[in-house]
Formats: structure tokens, sequence, C-alpha cells
């Protein structure tokens, strides 16, 4: 998402050169391409809204000081409202759950839920001593499995064997009977 916005911004941020002040009429562009990378990132349509909102707020009748340029200015509006909606600082994973706790990964293909799973995996085992199991459920890309016990085996956590011929729901049953 980020580096599609980055991509979006920097395209359209010539509009902007020159202007003393940030207006509605030379960021609507810019505006525009933020939302389609919002969007294109599936960031939920109330979400965009209100956060295109919050940029326009902040970012109409901006003044730009003589140090930065206007893209700059704006730039920096889109990063604090993405800092803000996104949430600021750190917050805890909670697992206090009767064992064992459940995590699961969906996204779109190609979306690093496969290497995040095994990350996520890791940093569990280390910082919080956790006792790690790793499952893979995609029988639709028989290479996600395989790659899943590499990084498993990488990170030292238990890896639940799985195969292409079973339903997604019987792995996740079994996984969990296994991982009791």
């Amino acid at each position: 998402m980020f580096e599609s916005l980055t991509e979006r911004l920097s395209a359209t941020l010539g509009n902007l050169t020159g202007k003393a002040k940030l207006t509605d009429e030379n960021i609507q562009d810019t505006l525009r391409e933020v939302r389609m990378a919002l969007l294109e990132a599936d960031v939920a349509l109330p979400v965009v809204k209100t956060f295109i909102d919050q940029v326009r707020d902040q970012a109409v009748g901006q003044e730009v000081t003589r140090s930065l340029s206007p893209g700059q200015v704006f730039v920096k509006i889109v990063n604090d409202e993405l800092v803000r909606t996104i949430g600021e600082g750190e917050s805890a994973l909670n697992l206090t759950t009767q064992p064992p706790a459940v995590i699961l990964m969906a996204g779109l293909q190609g979306a690093g839920k496969t290497t995040t799973a095994a990350k996520l995996a890791l940093w569990l085992k280390k910082r919080d001593k956790k006792n790690v199991m790793v499952v893979s459920t995609d029988v639709y890309r028989p290479a996600a499995i395989e790659q899943l016990k590499t990084l498993a085996n990488e990170a030292d956590v238990r890896f639940f064997e799985s195969d292409i011929s079973q339903k997604p729901v019987d792995i996740a049953k079994a996984a969990l009977d296994g991982a009791r």
C-alpha cells in the first residue's frame, strides 16, 4: 500500500509546485490518487472517505513556507494522518485465551501471508517464549505448504503437515487438535 501511495503521490505532486497555499482545487488530483491507492490496497471505503476528508480539512488553506515545497507540506499532512488512522504507538498482541490461541492469516495472493506467518511465529517464540505451531491450509497453491514448512524449519517452530488433497477446514481442525 505504501509503495503504491508513494508512486502516486510522486506522480501528482508536481501539480502543487509554485503554490503559496494549498487549495481544494490544487490538491484535488493528488487526493484522487491517494484515494485510489488506498482503495486498491483494500482499505475499507468508509475509512478512505474519512481519511481523505481529514487530509483535505488539514491541507486546504495551509500556508506553504519558503523552506518547504507545497508537495512536502502535503506529504507531511498525509503521513501524519496515516499514522493517526493506522494507530500511533505499539499495541500488544493479546493472546490471553485458553491455549491454543489461533491467528488466521488471510489476504490476496502474493501479499506475503506465508512469510509474515513465519516471521510472526519466530517473533512469538523469541519474544514471548510461546510454543508456536504453523499450518498452511492453502491447498490451491501447493508451493505455499512447502514454503511455510521451510520457513518453519528455519525459525525452529513446529509445522503441521498438510497436503493439497485435504480440505482447508479439515486441515485447520486437525491442526487445532494437534496443537492441543
